[in-house]
């Protein structure tokens, strides 16, 4: 189960990513996520998928 609050969210994501998956896409197939959902619940306190980075910033 992934956090429902967008700072914890975020924060979990960027582990994921970070430790885990080479890219947003790998992630989302994995987790079974939305792709654009978690965008945009990432848009909501500003911060958007940088794949040179593979995080959230």
């Amino acid at each position: 189960m992934i956090p429902k609050d967008p700072v914890m969210l975020l924060s979990y994501v960027n582990t994921q990513l970070r430790d885990f998956y080479k890219s947003l896409d790998a992630l989302c197939e994995d987790k079974d996520l939305d792709r654009e959902e978690l965008v945009e619940k990432m848009a909501l306190i500003d911060y958007e998928y940088d794949p040179s980075t593979n995080q959230f910033i």
